[in-house]
């Protein structure tokens, strides 16, 4: 393996959204640096399992329910 060619990894503070800190082994800033998510997997519905909903108020969801009301589907 060439020398310095890889970026340094080193440990960092990783801070959730709900205020929990995790320490992973990144590339990211320095060693003991902290990172805040903004979005984290115990908050984001594709990590988590949450149901997503349609949210459409009077919209093209429903302007093509309207529309195609008729055929049955």
């Amino acid at each position: 393996m060439k020398k310095d060619t890889h970026p340094d990894y080193h440990l960092i503070d990783v801070k959730m959204t709900d205020g929990t800190i995790v320490q992973m082994r990144s590339t990211y800033g320095s060693e003991g640096t902290t990172l805040a998510l903004d979005v984290d997997p115990s908050v984001h519905p594709a990590w988590n399992g949450g149901n997503t909903r349609l949210m459409d108020a009077g919209g093209r969801v429903s302007k093509f329910k309207k529309k195609y009301e008729g055929l049955g589907f």
